[in-house]
């Protein structure tokens, strides 16, 4: 009787100590999660960009095929 009784008060202090001081929550996102994500999306964009261009450069091949073909 005397060990639940205790377990009971131990149990009160723990719920009446958490109600005063709540640990707020991490951060969804970390710094460092945040800054590979960002550097991540620079590059492909760098790379779409470079994609981009090599496509042009194609096309101006293939229109200067077909000017000559006319």
């Amino acid at each position: 009787m005397a060990t639940v009784i205790s377990m009971w008060f131990m149990l009160q202090a723990d719920i009446a100590l958490a109600m005063e001081s709540p640990v707020p929550p991490p951060p969804d996102v970390s710094r460092m999660e945040f800054d590979m994500k960002d550097q991540n999306i620079r590059l492909s964009i760098e790379n779409t960009e470079k994609a981009v261009d090599e496509m042009k450069v194609d096309l101006r091949r293939m229109e200067d095929k077909i000017d000559k073909l006319r």
